[in-house]
């Protein structure tokens, strides 16, 4: 593959629309690039963690606006689903989120109860199965190393195979872990699912995860009726 890093928010003329094109970027970036690029995105929907069974999360999850947030008089974590606007953290109350002069009202918000993780890792998913995995963080601490070499390999792999009938695009990434004592007792659960051409592969195996990238933005009329649901927007570019 001929790789080209893009270092404007632009593509340069050579390349819009280019044949067989790619991305591996962040949201806002892709945004900016990827309709020049003639490209679909596949991304997980910004409601999907709030709508898991219980048994998969182990707190409560609602799908909600930053408006609506900004009212919460108790703590709880709060993210954007699938973008960074504005960061993913333990809010004391709403009145800490950021207000409508930097964020909009009717920005889509993920506001759930808040958990401990002892050991969580990041999952390269294929059509509903792990390509390959990383642990990446233990008892919150940036902890790296390969799921094939981690003695929890076999307890990952058994939970993420109950994410197959989840309504998930074909390629995505998912993170789960392992709660810690106290959260709701040593429990499996979903982190949160990432757009695979946005995501880090940590101690991924490199290879494998471009497999999901590849199949998580190309050519936008190559995705099938089944994952063109999961496309995600792209915003209107206007070039001065």
């Amino acid at each position: 593959m001929h790789v080209e890093v893009l270092r404007e928010w632009r593509v340069p003329e050579e390349w819009r629309a280019a044949e067989g094109a790619t991305l591996y970027a962040g949201p806002l970036f892709a945004d900016a690039v990827a309709a020049e690029l003639g490209l679909g995105l596949l991304e997980a929907a910004p409601d999907w963690l709030a709508r898991l069974p219980c048994e998969l999360t182990h707190r409560e999850i609602e799908f909600s606006t930053v408006a609506e947030a900004r009212q919460l008089r108790r703590p709880a974590f709060v993210k954007p689903p699938n973008d960074k606007s504005f960061p993913a953290s333990v809010y004391p109350d709403g009145s800490r989120l950021p207000g409508p002069d930097a964020v909009d009202d009717g920005t889509p918000v993920l506001v759930s109860d808040i958990v401990t993780f002892a050991v969580e890792y990041r999952l390269f998913l294929l059509d509903g199965e792990v390509r390959t995995g990383s642990r990446y963080l233990t008892r919150g601490e940036l902890d790296v190393g390969p799921l094939d070499e981690d003695p929890r390999e076999a307890e990952v792999l058994d939970f993420a195979g109950r994410l197959a009938s989840q309504h998930l695009p074909s390629a995505v990434v998912v993170d789960v872990g392992l709660l810690s004592e106290g959260s709701e007792g040593s429990e499996w659960a979903v982190v949160e699912a990432n757009a695979a051409w946005a995501s880090g592969h940590y101690a991924c195996d490199p290879v494998a995860a471009l497999d999901v990238v590849l199949r998580a933005a190309r050519p936008e009329g190559e995705f099938g009726s089944a994952d063109r649901v999961f496309l995600r927007p792209l915003p209107e570019v206007v070039r001065d």
